[in-house]
């Protein structure tokens, strides 16, 4: 079973997509459609201070008659993080996902963030896995 940090190094788009904290909604919305991704994190430096997602947007914008221009990042972001480390296996990231329902996981090193891992990473490695495993019966079985 791979790590997190094995299935962020084979990431196709590897990087941090992030924001300042100072940012607004409507900054985050942009980088978010400019890079076709559901979140965002606020960090401040190597910091991580929160994470936006399209949820929070949903949630905390549209419902309650914010504007995007007009609200920080910092006012509506999840301030509550709750990270990976690098060697947890993608099965401890999907039970940590699935537990807490949300998609976007950052993958951290102490106070260094190595990369946000999605659900649809995860699950894309499950399948891959489990491919392998009945290609491996397959060919057992048939000697």
């Amino acid at each position: 079973m791979k790590t997190a940090q094995q299935l962020l190094q084979e990431k196709s788009r590897p990087g941090i997509f992030r924001v300042p904290p100072d940012a607004t909604v409507y900054q985050a919305l942009q980088l978010m459609a400019e890079k076709d991704i559901g979140a965002v994190l606020v960090m401040e430096g190597e910091r991580l201070l929160g994470i936006f997602s399209e949820r929070d947007y949903a949630r905390k914008v549209v419902l309650q008659g914010k504007t995007s221009a007009g609200t920080p990042i910092v006012d509506i972001m999840t301030k509550r993080v709750i990270v990976a480390r690098p060697n947890q296996t993608v099965d401890q990231c999907m039970a940590i996902m699935s537990e807490k329902r949300f998609r976007h996981l950052p993958v951290c090193e102490g106070e260094h963030v190595l990369g946000v891992l999605s659900i649809t990473d995860l699950v894309r490695e499950q399948i891959a896995e489990q491919q392998f495993l009945i290609e491996q019966l397959e060919h057992y079985i048939h000697g």
